[in-house]
């Protein structure tokens, strides 16, 4: 079960727009910043999806949900393969997002509950894979064939052989659920109910603070991932070409970081990883700040992706524990809307304010966001802790 799942979770749609716009602006004939607009309707209809994901899921399973989400963002790549307006791309961008929302909110509830903690860790690693194997397909395309439409058809058919799978795969899905239903508890359902409404009723004043934790851990993802090239270049002068292949050090660090943290998670607990990884985001940001030698601004943005590695899967896998089962479907598409709103308002702020600043101010910004999570972390786990205490649990 849990390979079916990292072959859903692979994530091949989530980086082909960047990979193929611009080839895909000059077909148009479109500005350049166009690109934004598309990635900001695409990203509304993620956070939406994810607002409403905790009802939907409860009402017709993770399943169901994930097999026709996949089938939305199948049907809104081959759309964008047929699309021959700017148009009819805004149409299919609002199905792309909506699908994807859908999956991660429903594939995340679902490790959460019935999988151990590095199973979330491989999970999120392979995210990382399938990012790096969709621009590859588009760029095969555009360099031996010139077309930037074969490759959305291609990832397209391959999203369409998922839904395939996932429709027949619908009764492992219960099985696996009714299994891990009677591993946890013999204690009527009633009674289940009562004890984890008991616990998210102790634990919801820290909700807010996991959200703060997940806003600000997307926004240090994305903003490294969208202007650390940036950086290297204007301020440490580095050319543009090393400059790209340095980052692919940080998005390397985080998917190698999630496929170690699985193995870790059998002697650590998730708390730990999570306070562990910020503090060795916080040291790689500290590199970057100093004027040392080039080498430790590679070897900063190689610890930053390391540190962010466990923090992401191991929040997710604490949601049940923290809010309890009943709770952790809806709690979990708030904490993933969340995430996507850093993802999509942070970069671009940061941006325009460097655009009057300077972009030097970078390892700050970067170092502030993780201070902010951190501390969101650690008032979470103190709310926890007490309310363990004062409950008896």
């Amino acid at each position: 079960m849990i390979f079916l799942l990292i072959i859903i979770y692979l994530g091949l749609p989530d980086s082909l727009l960047g990979a193929a716009w611009p080839t895909m602006r000059v077909d148009f004939e479109l500005p350049i910043d166009t690109a934004g607009y598309l990635f900001m309707i695409i990203a509304a209809g993620t956070i939406l999806s994810s607002l409403v994901s905790g009802v939907i899921l409860k009402r017709f399973g993770t399943g169901k949900v994930s097999a026709v989400s996949a089938a939305m963002t199948a049907i809104a790549l081959l759309g964008f393969y047929f699309a021959p307006s700017l148009i009819w791309l805004v149409v299919c961008a609002i199905p792309l997002g909506l699908g994807a929302g859908a999956i991660d909110t429903g594939l995340n509830d679902y490790v959460a509950r019935h999988y151990k903690a590095q199973h979330m860790s491989w999970l999120h690693s392979f995210w990382g894979v399938g990012a790096t194997t969709g621009p590859i397909i588009i760029a095969y395309f555009i360099g031996e064939h010139n077309s930037w439409r074969a490759g959305y058809l291609t990832i397209s058919l391959i999203q369409f052989s998922l839904v395939l799978i996932l429709f027949f795969s619908l009764p492992l899905w219960r099985k696996v659920a009714k299994q891990h239903q009677q591993l946890v508890t013999e204690q009527p359902l009633n009674q289940q109910i009562e004890k984890t409404e008991a616990k998210f009723l102790r634990n919801k004043k820290g909700v807010k603070w996991a959200l703060i934790a997940f806003f600000f851990y997307c926004s240090v993802e994305a903003t490294v991932g969208l202007w650390g090239s940036s950086y290297l270049v204007n301020v440490k002068d580095i050319s543009p070409s090393v400059a790209a292949k340095w980052i692919a050090f940080y998005w390397g660090g985080i998917s190698i970081g999630r496929f170690i943290t699985g193995f870790i998670t059998l002697k650590v607990s998730n708390n730990q990883l999570i306070r562990a990884g910020q503090i060795i985001a916080l040291i790689g940001t500290v590199f970057l700040l100093l004027p040392l030698p080039l080498f430790f601004a590679l070897v900063g943005l190689l610890l930053i992706g390391l540190g962010l590695a466990p923090v992401f899967p191991c929040m997710l896998h604490e949601t049940p524990a923290r809010f309890g089962t009943f709770h952790s479907q809806k709690i979990m598409g708030f904490q993933m809307a969340t995430a996507y709103t850093g993802t999509t308002l942070i970069p671009p702020l940061f941006g325009l304010t460097v655009s009057y600043t300077s972009i030097a101010l970078f390892p700050l910004f970067i170092g502030g966001f993780i201070v902010i999570m951190w501390f969101a972390s650690e008032r979470l786990l103190l709310i926890l802790r007490k309310n363990r205490v004062e409950g008896g649990a």
